[in-house]
């Protein structure tokens, strides 16, 4: 069964960090696109981040430039999101997503809140 499943989430003060981890299943992420999306209420799901199947290319949503970085681990089959100087903008629930050759295929979800 193809699936991916995010962790990693939870609640941290304006200025902290986390890192979210998708393990991926079912199939080798290392041979498609990666991207780590995020949907805030009331707001459209937005694609924060997005890498290459060998992970030498990435870009990012302009909102989290220079803060946060996308990577991928092939011997993990694991993507992560490294997320630093966390702001209350940025609570959201991120999601990772395999690119459309391997389905568009969506994980659960996993809850950041950025509070003081």
């Amino acid at each position: 069964q193809v699936q991916l499943v995010e962790s990693g989430g939870g609640l941290v003060q304006p200025g902290g960090s986390l890192r979210l981890s998708c393990a991926a299943s079912g199939f080798m992420l290392s041979g498609y696109y990666m991207s780590w999306y995020r949907q805030a209420p009331e707001k459209e799901r937005e694609r924060v981040a997005r890498i290459s199947p060998s992970g030498l290319a990435t870009n990012y949503a302009d909102s989290v430039k220079g803060r946060f970085t996308i990577s991928r681990d092939h011997a993990k089959n694991t993507l992560y999101l490294q997320m630093n100087s966390l702001k209350p903008d940025d609570t959201a629930v991120y999601y990772c997503r395999g690119s459309a050759a391997i389905g568009g295929i969506w994980g659960q979800g996993t809850q950041v809140t950025v509070s003081s």
